[in-house]
């Protein structure tokens, strides 16, 4: 079953989700925002401005999830202007960011997350793993730009929205299997094998 807003508000007070919003917050007459916080049946987490970066290639070397060569990821310059703080992802490329927020998910929570609309409709798709039940720590996030055009993706806005679901208590939760993911710091966790 989904979980609606008053068990999320209920889960973050117990420390699902640090910080947390409790309402959603979106844009005013004054402020153009991409909204994050609280929603009916999920939470739209934003994406941190401490990290960000793009796949560059480099002649003669393919990307290999079991040999993975961080020379392949180049570090994005935070940037600002009126409209607030952002990096840029280039037209046909992709991006490793990092979510501001922390969570520590139940053992019987399972978290989808999926990308805002509002960057879907430039072109720009979030392509994320499940958050598993028991999974703390900051999760990576990862955004291709399938547009010709560069985008713009915005730091302290929200970047994707988390979905729960509740099922059965597991037998063997992430961390008492001792996932390699397991308390990512606020910074992109490189592929491990």
């Amino acid at each position: 079953m989904i979980k609606n807003d008053k068990w999320i508000t209920e889960a973050a007070n117990a420390g699902m989700i640090t910080p947390f919003e409790p309402g959603l917050v979106s844009a005013t007459e004054d402020r153009k925002l991409l909204s994050y916080g609280l929603s009916s049946y999920g939470y739209d987490i934003r994406l941190s401005p401490n990290d960000f970066r793009i796949f560059r290639h480099i002649p003669g070397t393919v990307i290999d999830p079991k040999a993975f060569n961080p020379d392949n990821l180049e570090r994005v310059s935070l940037q600002q202007d009126e409209q607030g703080t952002y990096f840029i992802l280039p037209a046909h490329s992709y991006g490793l960011g990092v979510a501001l927020e922390k969570l520590k998910i139940p053992d019987n929570i399972s978290v989808l997350c999926i990308g805002k609309s509002t960057y879907a409709r430039i072109g720009c798709i979030a392509n994320l793993t499940p958050a598993e039940a028991g999974w703390e720590g900051y999760l990576t996030l990862e955004i291709s730009n399938a547009s010709h055009a560069d985008c713009r993706v915005y730091a302290n806005e929200g970047i994707v929205q988390l979905l729960f679901f509740e099922g059965d208590r597991c037998e063997t939760s992430y961390a008492n299997r001792r996932g390699k993911y397991q308390h990512q710091k606020q910074e992109v966790t490189l592929p491990r094998v």
